[in-house]
């Protein structure tokens, strides 16, 4: 291809302090269903007023530095963004210009490629800021009316800027997936996109091969309120530009938005410059140091990350890298599996359970494999989140050895789970009250194999013959004739000696 692309992006997360950023109003991250709620003269801009910094909000934004291995700066200050518009109650926005609170960091993490390899990438951060989120204009269908509700006024943003490192669509994507899920495993913010808590953008340019990377236009792209919109919006505006290029036409630095519904940006504003905005330093809000042993104080709160989380699962559990990525993609869940695997270990330490390194790793990949499965797809279907499931993590285990034991096929191993996800009951109990445990009685179901085998002569010359597939049909067989009880590995063993005789 003539042109290559470079991207860089723009990340605004709401951050979930109990409180607004410069006042004490209630912070309900834009989300109150009652406009005009949590509002006083300090997030309406009322004359006199005077703003007064949430210090959660600071430590919220040196966890995040600190994760995404950031230079944490001595020193800083909140500036005045001037610029107008109708949800801005002050006429301008408190945020950070020339000494933002970290810069110089990065966030690596694997990306698969059509021939599904993982390479390894590296997205460098240029900075990260505090400032304040606008309201929100609410514009009423039908008329040429529009509404401002100030309720998300004032709500702590944090807002991250990356170097120009992304090269691609998908890139793009999985950047804001990784950032996301970072964001939820520090606590500093649920992040959700659909709901503007994390709202991503991206500076859009394409250069001529073998010319300067940063040669190209930028193009901002706003309104990618989901994963796939950047995707999607990234690939419409890479598609947009090369096709002007091949023209001979120039690219205009401009402002585009995303509409989903049609698949295509379209164009909002000219782009502005710093300059524009006449940045000065906020003259109610004196400058800030953050010394060592208050960066360090924050570093040792910070939890274990996912890319580490993805690392242990691997070393400690044996879990591949398939199953540990699904696990590790949702917090709840990957605690979930830890506390199923404390009480695996317990068990396997208890005399008559000692097992090798390599049951223990069939054993915990078992449970990996349920959880990412059957019980992932019922928390899907029931629409709740495993903090709010009935299941405990102990009797979880218990099925879990139940199965690996043989005790009851992955049929009724189903059932019970469908149970147990309902009620909450202890796994013997289903089994029990459902009559699902497994048939391992070697002379019951020799007399069943010899039944099906009778009955079905012309399969079991099939199998003589050479068809391997005869015998799963009388496998089939004998499940059928025992309800699903027996165990398969026993029944197979017996039909083969019976019909080698």
């Amino acid at each position: 291809m003539k042109y290559k692309t470079t991207i860089g992006m723009e990340v605004h997360v709401e951050l979930a302090t109990k409180s607004k950023m410069f006042c004490a109003c209630k912070n309900g991250m834009g989300q109150e269903t009652e406009p005009n709620k949590n509002i006083c003269p300090v997030c309406t801009g009322q004359p006199g007023a005077l703003p007064v910094p949430n210090a959660q909000a600071i430590d919220f934004v040196v966890q995040a530095g600190l994760a995404l291995n950031c230079h944490i700066a001595k020193e800083s200050k909140f500036d005045r963004k001037n610029y107008f518009y109708p949800d801005l109650p002050k006429g301008y926005q408190i945020s950070q210009f020339d000494q933002p609170i970290c810069q110089n960091g990065y966030l690596s993490f694997e990306l698969e490629d059509e021939d599904g390899e993982s390479e390894l990438k590296k997205i460098r951060i240029h900075r990260i800021h505090l400032e304040e989120d606008t309201g929100k204009l609410i514009h009423q269908k039908g008329t040429s009316d529009t509404l401002v509700d100030f309720n998300r006024a004032c709500v702590p943003l944090m807002e991250l800027v990356t170097e120009p490192d992304v090269k691609s669509a998908a890139e793009a994507k999985k950047f804001c997936e990784e950032l996301r899920l970072l964001f939820r495993y520090i606590g500093i913010s649920p992040a959700d996109m659909e709901s503007g808590q994390m709202r991503c953008e991206a500076n859009v340019s394409l250069y001529e091969r073998g010319k300067d990377p940063l040669s190209g236009t930028k193009v901002e792209l706003k309104n990618l309120n989901s994963f796939k919109a950047v995707e999607r919006g990234v690939e419409y505006e890479v598609k947009r530009q090369t096709q002007l290029l091949e023209k001979g036409k120039k690219i205009s630095q401009e402002t585009r938005g995303w509409d989903e519904n049609k698949g295509k940006t379209f164009s909002q504003r000219e782009k502005e410059d710093a300059h524009d905005y006449r940045y000065f330093p906020e003259p109610d809000i004196s400058p800030f140091s953050l010394d060592d042993s208050y960066v360090e104080s924050i570093r040792k709160k910070l939890p274990e990350l996912p890319s580490q989380k993805r690392k242990r699962f691997a070393d400690q559990f044996g879990l591949k890298k398939e199953s540990a990525d699904v696990l590790v993609s949702n917090k709840g869940i990957a605690n979930y599996f830890e506390n199923v695997s404390s009480e695996l270990e317990n068990w396997m330490g208890e005399e008559g359970h000692k097992l090798d390194e390599k049951e223990k790793t069939k054993l915990h990949r078992l449970a990996a494999n349920y959880i990412n499965t059957e019980l992932s797809r019922m928390l899907v279907e029931a629409d709740i989140s495993m903090e709010d499931a009935k299941i405990t993590a102990e009797n979880f285990a218990e099925l879990i050895k139940i199965v690996y034991e043989g005790e009851i096929n992955s049929s009724a191993a189903q059932t019970v789970l469908a149970e147990m996800f309902v009620s909450g009951a202890d796994p013997s109990y289903v089994i029990e009250d459902k009559n699902l445990a497994q048939t391992s009685d070697e002379g019951e179901l020799i007399g069943v194999v010899d039944k099906v085998l009778t009955e079905n002569e012309k399969s079991v010359d099939d199998y003589r013959a050479g068809k391997e597939n005869a015998i799963k049909f009388l496998m089939g067989q004998v499940m059928k004739e025992t309800g699903g009880k027996a165990n398969p590995q026993m029944v197979k063993g017996i039909l083969e000696k019976k019909i080698r005789q």
